[in-house]
């Protein structure tokens, strides 16, 4: 994350990397030393907030680098880009380059920076000839202040002939550029963190800054193959591709990882990974980018042991998913989060996004041997935890659903139809011969719960009382358990005037997705803008949880938001049968929505409205 301050960077993480909460006890996400420091002055004048002036920042967001240029004291122009590296996921590029507009005196000093609470085990500069070149590197070793997590980085200040001296001095009109090259490696994911952070910055220092930029680019050209294109509202265009440029950063292909509700933007909800995962940000990229959406998935089938020792430990059979996830399995939630003790749908969440990887992609070696395996254990999970009742129906009891406000409720809505989903597709993925009488007989007695006038009731005893965020409305899409145009448009009707107006604004997105699928784009777009209102901040959008200030990325909102683009306004629905176009309402004033590369074939669908 870039700072405030010219060329710098607020903080630096990698996905899946914790320590611990100093005040919860539970884990949270690290952040790790900064190998791209860097003192830079003119004429003795350091590059500082009052130093500078004509400050310009960019977010290029189809070549995935941001880029602040500024004069400084008059003297000279200095343009700094930062990437972080595509094709090496431990290594990021700092490029600068400085216009002199009179004679100067260049001074550079590169510097690794620790973290205050950090402690540093060691550092060190060496040489490393590369060719015809030297360069130096520097190395830094430090842990963890919780639980000591081994991390390492290692970087580079040089230019083409080798390392950046530390005074130049540059004439009138001439132009210099350097490039600090750095990795970040943890101890949890290599044996020799302190060595390997080296090798990195070797490696990148032998293949040469045109190859890494051309490599970092070519990938993310492949990225944008997935991706949205709007016609007749460039405000919705630039939104929609903020979301997708979020998403693709914050999440790669081949690593068992999922993405957390802030990303790497912020440590918020202390990094861990929730159903905001499953099914808020999973399904965008489910339909636009296999690779992200596998590594999402492989992700819950590595951690299901942990599924299952949870499920043991509090007296049920088969997987019970953990609320907060971390790298370990474990319920990682604070104690004073009921969440972590009582949201259980989680379970079905998990399950429904490893059966729609199956239903997009319809690789059955990979459901017998990954998918089948989850699927079965949350199926048993549901079989042991309902309670039968005397007129044969059978209820969960004791839980928070959707609607975090409602606690230790009985039969919540989302839970019990999300856990219906999740036992019928196990039901489905059933090898030939498995007896499944259980899980139907299950799956057909959960209570789903009716008012008089039709409306879905929220749970047992539910009296009209504020919801924290879309709940019932959730049964409609993604869940496709009510399906009703009449009974999805009584139950818009009924809980979308009681969901809190400040509650986060994936909400107003699945609201305005169904009204799409209804007919009425109007509607859609009102709560559109809505869902907008006081979450978007800056050029950059940045996409905040609840309306207000905000320099943080809430993955969860954008995630629901790609949904109302895809799902609602495109009309894509995901089906046993594959991909669906349904009939859906644009904006008035949109011409058009494609939907481009979608699905293995990466095939474009396109929806012109009437």
């Amino acid at each position: 994350m870039p700072g405030k301050a010219p060329m710098s960077i607020k903080s630096l993480m990698l996905s899946n990397v914790y320590d611990g909460h100093r005040r919860h006890g539970v884990s949270r996400i690290a952040t790790g030393p900064n190998p791209f420091g860097l003192n830079l002055s003119v004429d003795g004048m350091a590059v500082s907030d009052s130093t500078v002036t004509d400050r310009v920042q960019t977010l290029d967001m189809r070549r995935a680098w941001f880029g602040d240029r500024f004069t400084v004291g008059g003297k000279a122009v200095v343009n700094w880009e930062l990437r972080a590296l595509r094709e090496l996921p431990y290594v990021g590029l700092a490029s600068v380059e400085v216009r002199a507009l009179r004679d100067v005196r260049l001074g550079v000093e590169g510097r690794i920076t620790l973290p205050r609470s950090f402690v540093q085990l060691d550092s060190s500069v060496i040489t490393q000839p590369i060719e015809e070149a030297r360069f130096q590197i520097r190395r830094l070793r430090g842990e963890t202040p919780q639980r000591g997590v081994l991390l390492c980085a290692a970087a580079a200040t040089f230019t083409e002939g080798g390392t950046m001296p530390s005074d130049t001095l540059l004439r009138a009109g001439e132009t210099l550029r350097f490039h600090i090259l750095g990795s970040l490696v943890p101890g949890t994911d290599f044996a020799d963190p302190w060595n390997e952070a080296e090798r990195f910055v070797i490696y990148g220092l032998g293949e040469g800054v045109e190859r890494l930029v051309a490599r970092h680019e070519a990938l993310w050209d492949e990225l944008w193959q997935g991706d949205i294109r709007i016609e007749g509202d460039p405000e919705a265009q630039a939104f929609a591709r903020a979301a997708l440029f979020q998403l693709y950063s914050n999440a790669r292909e081949g690593r068992v990882a999922s993405i957390p509700p802030f990303g790497l933007s912020d440590r918020e909800y202390c990094g861990h990974i929730f159903w905001d995962s499953e099914l808020w940000m999973y399904p965008p990229m489910l339909f636009l980018n296999e690779g992200i959406a596998r590594s999402i998935v492989d992700y819950r089938t590595r951690l299901l042991p942990g599924a299952l020792w949870k499920a043991a430990c509090y007296g049920y059979r088969g997987a019970m998913f953990p609320w907060e996830s971390d790298d370990t399995g474990d319920e990682s939630c604070p104690t004073n989060a009921l969440t972590g003790t009582f949201e259980h749908h989680i379970s079905s969440d998990v399950a429904i996004g490893v059966w729609n990887y199956y239903r997009m992609t319809g690789d059955r070696e990979w459901l017998a041997s990954e998918g089948w395996p989850l699927l079965k254990a949350v199926a048993d999970f549901w079989v042991s935890r309902v309670e039968w009742n005397a007129d044969g129906s059978c209820s969960i009891r004791g839980v928070v659903g959707a609607d975090e406000f409602a606690h230790h409720v009985t039969d919540n809505a989302f839970t019990n139809a999300s856990a219906k989903v999740a036992l019928r597709a196990a039901v489905a993925a059933a090898p030939a011969g498995f007896d499944v009488k259980e899980w139907e007989t299950v799956a057909s007695a959960l209570c789903l719960l009716t008012r008089e006038d039709g409306v879905t009731d929220e749970y047992e005893g539910y009296d009209g009382r504020t919801v924290k965020q879309a709940d019932v409305n959730l049964l409609a899409y993604p869940l496709q358990v009510v399906t009703d145009p009449s009974a999805i448009r009584r139950d818009l009707e009924y809980y979308e005037p009681r969901i809190h107006p400040h509650g986060p604004a994936m909400s107003q997105a699945i609201l305005a997705l169904q009204w799409a699928r209804l007919g009425e784009g109007e509607k859609a777009w009102q709560l559109y803008q809505k869902g907008l209102e006081g979450h978007l901040h800056g050029p950059f959008l940045a996409f905040s949880e609840t309306a207000g200030h905000g320099d943080t990325c809430f993955m969860t909102g954008l995630g629901g938001f790609l949904q109302l683009f895809i799902n609602g306004f495109c009309g894509l629905e995901l089906t046993d049968d594959g991909i669906v176009q349904l009939p859906a309402a644009l904006p008035p004033h949109w011409k058009s929505i494609s939907v481009i590369g979608v699905g293995p074939e990466r095939r474009t669908y396109t929806n012109k409205g009437k």
